[in-house]
């Protein structure tokens, strides 16, 4: 991970629940109050499929043409197969991950911009074949466009004293906003609300909770964080994970997504 974040580099890398009545993370209440979130994205897996993204990176170095398509929609979800053959174009990891949020076609993508706070919320089923490594095994990420530019936020599975879990870290300045155990929630449905305040320095916070059952899992935040590199910062979703695996956890296996929803706070 990456401990500080020099003015150089940044350079050259270049909420909660609720909806409109719940107050912000990182705004004064008075602002929160008067704010509210409006709906800017609501994707359908059966209707706009892989057109829902800015853009798919499906097998890019193309190491498994016979596992064509790795990502598609079926039914109502969104689905992200990862087979241990698969590699990325560098070859010590594997990546079948979307981007972005895309409205109709063309270049018609929402640009999350400093200043800005935006929410999404979506369900995952993570199977117990999609297991925590003790290296990096990311499902969602924010980032600044670009190749080679650093993560922003990481949710990933990822074991701790041996032990599954799946964290949320600020990966700029290897900061934790929460953990929880991964193994209550295998082979089933989890509902995802991220609230990320897009803010240079010590501008930015986030807000993430994780809901199972009805109940709610873990409910975390970070306030007086940076959360911005440069440009923009843009979702990411799917199986991004290190094949330097100790644990053997390494094996064929998917991930589900499905209604996805974006808000932005007005």
């Amino acid at each position: 991970m990456i401990s500080v974040m020099s003015t150089s580099r940044r350079v050259l890398l270049g909420a909660a629940l609720g909806g409109a009545a719940t107050a912000a993370v990182g705004l004064p209440a008075t602002a929160a109050h008067a704010a509210s979130w409006q709906q800017k994205w609501a994707p359908s897996a059966s209707g706009d499929g892989l057109g829902a993204f800015e853009t798919v990176e499906d097998d890019r170095a193309d190491s498994h043409p016979a596992g064509h398509p790795h990502i598609f929609a079926t039914g109502n979800n969104w689905r992200f197969n990862m087979h241990t053959v698969d590699r990325d174009t560098s070859t010590d990891r594997q990546r079948q991950e979307v981007t972005g949020l895309r409205n109709g076609s063309g270049g018609n993508y929402l640009k999350w911009t400093e200043g800005q706070t935006w929410r999404v919320t979506y369900s995952m089923f993570i199977p117990g074949s999609l297991k925590a490594t003790t290296t990096f095994t990311h499902i969602m990420q924010m980032k600044q466009p670009g190749n080679g530019t650093s993560p922003i936020v990481v949710q990933s599975l990822r074991r701790v004293n041996g032990k599954q879990a799946i964290e949320l870290k600020l990966a700029v300045d290897d900061i934790l906003v929460g953990r929880t155990d991964l193994d209550p929630l295998h082979d089933k449905w989890t509902d995802v609300d991220f609230q990320i305040k897009v803010g240079n320095g010590s501008a930015g916070s986030v807000r993430w909770i994780l809901k199972s059952g009805g109940s709610t899992v873990v409910d975390a935040s970070k306030t007086g964080v940076d959360t911005f590199l440069a440009d923009r910062v843009r979702p990411k979703w799917g199986i991004y994970r290190s094949l330097g695996d100790t644990s053997g956890s390494l094996q064929d296996t998917y991930l589900l997504l499905t209604n996805l929803r974006g808000y932005q706070l007005v």
